[in-house]
């Protein structure tokens, strides 16, 4: 999901997920410095995710939560990346594809299609650092180069496949600037669910909806490096009925707003590390655009675009800039699909699987 700064409370929420251990780290560190050396402790590359006594149940904590999202949280395993651990789920068999969730999203967003796309592929879908079940360092400065490596390193090292990439919103910038850093050899596909214009709003400079507010948008970013008001808004919003409410109007089949989805963003929102995540994301910089990256991509490209989505809209310039591809980049493929949000794959998950199933089974 995607990074929304209107005059109401931020609507959306960054995840984290109950800590699995404690580590000494200096946030003053750049990416490019981070090694296992930084931390005060070793973990095994992979492992079963468990979570400590102190922390949530890994199985269901609300009425009418599903077995099916139980399942997906049992099912997770931890990776670890340059000292983190990263929490990621595999299932099926075939050629591989990674599934990167959005903004104020986790893995179990996927939860209406890993069984549909697990029957012809290996399916990996991973909790980005900041979300999920992943950890959350305090004090980290979040940025879209940040997600891009982790994911070139986790098809590096787990999949170690040439693998394709789909993702949703901020996930998807992401799959974008990795693919366009990735020797050849890594990525073999691109699919982008309604595309962030970058990590947060200040990214669409362009458009005369966030000129307008732009004053608002600075403002926000002052407001929220107050840790007392971040943390008073941070708490407002992820009220059960709030987020509801949130949910409703990112998604354009309502019925697909059930108590699953509400918990999925909900529960790990109390971690430590959540709201520093939710801040950094909000208020730092916005990374590269996919405009000045999409024509650096040379693989296979599919790109499916809710017509009803309120943060990316298609009369928007990144949905107008996506809109006019077809006709300039040979390999890539756009459809427009009807009554459906900002999260295609959980809105109308029937009509991603329409057009994302048979182009991988053409895309070599």
């Amino acid at each position: 999901m995607a990074v929304a700064l209107r005059y109401s409370p931020p609507s959306h929420l960054s995840f984290s997920s109950p800590k699995l251990h404690k580590f000494s780290f200096n946030p003053s560190h750049s990416l490019s410095s981070l090694s296992p050396s930084h931390f005060s402790r070793s973990v095994n590359t992979t492992q079963t995710l468990r979570f400590p006594s102190k922390a949530r149940s890994i199985t269901p904590v609300a009425e009418g939560i599903s077995t099916e999202l139980s399942e997906i949280y049992q099912s997770c395993k931890i990776w670890n990346w340059r000292g983190f651990n990263i929490s990621y789920l595999v299932k099926g068999n075939g050629p591989p594809l990674l599934l990167v969730h959005g903004f104020g999203a986790s893995i179990p967003h996927w939860r209406r299609n890993i069984g549909i796309l697990s029957q012809k592929a290996t399916v990996y879908a991973i909790d980005l650092l900041g979300f999920g079940a992943s950890d959350k360092p305090p004090g980290f400065a979040y940025t879209m180069e940040t997600w891009a490596q982790l994911i070139l390193d986790f098809l590096a090292e787990v999949v170690k496949k040439p693998t394709v990439l789909v993702g949703n919103s901020v996930g998807s910038l992401a799959c974008v600037i990795a693919a366009s850093e990735s020797n050849g050899d890594l990525v073999r596909g691109l699919v982008l669910l309604n595309c962030a214009g970058g990590m947060n709003n200040k990214a669409i400079v362009d458009d005369w909806r966030i000129k307008l507010i732009m004053p608002l948008l600075w403002l926000v970013d002052f407001l929220l490096k107050q840790k007392r008001i971040a943390s008073a808004i941070f708490e407002r919003v992820k009220q059960r009925e709030n987020l509801k409410n949130i949910l409703i109007s990112v998604y354009g089949n309502k019925e697909a707003v059930d108590e699953d989805l509400i918990e999925i963003i909900r529960r790990p929102a109390d971690d430590d590390g959540a709201l520093d995540a939710f801040i950094s994301t909000v208020t730092g910089p916005p990374g590269p655009s996919p405009i000045s990256l999409m024509p650096k991509i040379s693989v296979p490209v599919l790109v499916l675009w809710g017509d009803q989505d309120p943060f990316t809209p298609l009369d928007g310039p990144v949905g107008k800039y996506f809109s006019s591809l077809p006709s300039k980049i040979p390999n890539l493929e756009l459809f427009i699909l009807p009554g459906t949000g900002h999260c295609p794959h959980d809105d109308r998950p029937d009509l991603v699987h329409e057009k994302l199933i048979p182009w991988l089974e053409r895309t070599p």
